[in-house]
């Protein structure tokens, strides 16, 4: 398994940029959509042997002003600058913005009022192991008969890769177990030794499914989008979620779900038991 994981996200975002983003022709036979190394070393202002060096692990400390100089060839977004930035401390020889820290598995009184504030839509809250350390009613009505709070603590990401049941509640699997590997992957990764046991979990576990996406996957999970889910009770699902970054001391994130169209409004209305249109689908 790839510990690369500087050299990889900057290959990946390369072959994500094309020519025509940065102003440079596309020209016939190309072997890629995306940027060669000498014309993302041109844009950067540095040699297409340090950009070689870099995606090869072979360099892992660039400066600021070349992680600069990288992310503006790269046209990245302020997220993904701020993940470069935590991979190349990352590399640095035992660098976390965590400090060794264990993962945040108390939740602060404010937050829990915040989580009941938001009933009845299914709102959790889970740290950078994918615990799940709170959520409201809406969530356990949502999450509950599909068996997603079955462990202790119960934990995204595993039920994801080790539970059977996943696979018939997630029709899109897929997609969500690379947002699985992405989440986890945020940051330094193996750096954090509580990220590090649970990724080796997994790779034995889950084998293949796991490993192969962590070798092939950056570590910037979409912080919203729509999911679709197979509930047990009221059928097919849309919900729209947005997440929600706490303070770095809370080390936690929250994720609000609402219907993304009139039938999960009125599915999730049957769960939980209210009128119809007590919990509005999202517009789009």
């Amino acid at each position: 398994m790839s510990d690369n994981e500087l050299g990889m996200f900057l290959r990946i975002r390369r072959e994500a940029v094309t020519p025509a983003e940065v102003g440079l022709p596309t020209g016939p036979r190309r072997r890629t959509p995306g940027l060669r190394r000498a014309e993302l070393a041109t844009l950067a202002g540095v040699s297409v042997e340090y950009v070689t060096r870099l995606e090869q692990g072979r360099d892992r400390r660039p400066s600021a002003q070349v992680l600069s100089a990288l992310a503006d060839a790269l046209r990245l977004t302020a997220s993904e600058r701020i993940h470069l930035h935590r991979l190349a401390k990352g590399a640095e020889g035992g660098f976390t913005c965590m400090g060794g820290a264990t993962p945040a598995r108390e939740v602060r009184p404010t937050v829990r009022a915040l989580l009941d504030r938001l009933e009845p839509a299914p709102a959790v809250l889970i740290n950078r192991l994918s615990e799940i350390l709170a959520c409201t009613a809406g969530y356990e009505r949502l999450a509950g008969p599909m068996g997603l709070l079955d462990g202790r603590p119960p934990n995204l990401a595993r039920f994801v890769f080790t539970d059977d049941r996943a696979r018939t509640a997630y029709p899109d699997w897929d997609r969500i177990a690379d947002e699985q590997v992405a989440a986890l992957k945020q940051g330094p990764f193996r750096a954090d030794r509580h990220v590090a046991a649970l990724a080796d979990e997994l790779t034995v576990t889950a084998g293949a499914t796991f490993a192969e996406r962590v070798d092939t996957l950056p570590g910037l999970p979409k912080s919203s989008g729509v999911a679709r889910l197979i509930h047990p009770e009221v059928g097919e699902l849309r919900l729209a979620y947005e997440t929600l970054e706490l303070p770095a001391d809370d080390d936690q994130r929250l994720i609000v779900h609402l219907p993304a169209d009139d039938a999960t409004s009125v599915a999730l209305d049957r769960l939980t038991g209210r009128l119809p249109g007590a919990l509005r689908a999202v517009s789009g």
